[in-house]
């Protein structure tokens, strides 16, 4: 019982936090503040916090989800743990490698000048895979909580 709880509040505040900061919090800051500079600055921090909170709940997921005995059949684990896992990847990839690519393009730009059509171009091309990144992270953690408690 204790195992069950820990999942449910695992999964809440992991998928909770994924929709919550990527659907409503940064796009209301871009909405609300007029320095998008200061907005994409305030986003990338919580997408950052976010990438950090991912990857523990997924690894302590994981691990509850390994050892829930009888809740889950062979099948319904495994597939509970490849979604953790895809999830996690999409996390990885985005965090460790794209980001800091964007980072690069942005420190390279001048401050306070507008960036080049090519340096822009770029920096829209890595935003938008790990804007896909993100949508597919957050359709996965939808199939997970809707797999996660189908529990005998």
């Amino acid at each position: 019982m204790v195992a069950a709880r820990a999942r449910a509040v695992l999964a809440t505040l992991w998928i909770g936090s994924l929709w919550t900061i990527g659907y409503i919090v940064a796009p209301t800051l871009f909405a609300t503040l007029q320095d998008r500079m200061l907005a994409g600055t305030i986003a990338g921090r919580m997408f950052q916090i976010e990438a950090w909170l991912t990857i523990a709940c997924a690894v302590l997921l994981a691990i509850l989800v390994a050892r829930a005995g009888e809740a889950y059949e062979g099948r319904q684990r495994k597939q509970l743990l490849i979604i953790i896992g895809l999830m996690l990847a999409c996390t990885l990839v985005s965090h460790f490698s794209i980001q800091p690519l964007m980072a690069e393009i942005k420190a390279t730009a001048a401050p306070g000048s507008v960036m080049t059509a090519d340096v822009q171009t770029s920096f829209g091309r890595l935003h938008g895979l790990s804007s896909a990144l993100y949508l597919l992270q957050s359709v996965l953690g939808l199939v997970l909580v809707l797999k996660l408690y189908r529990v005998r």
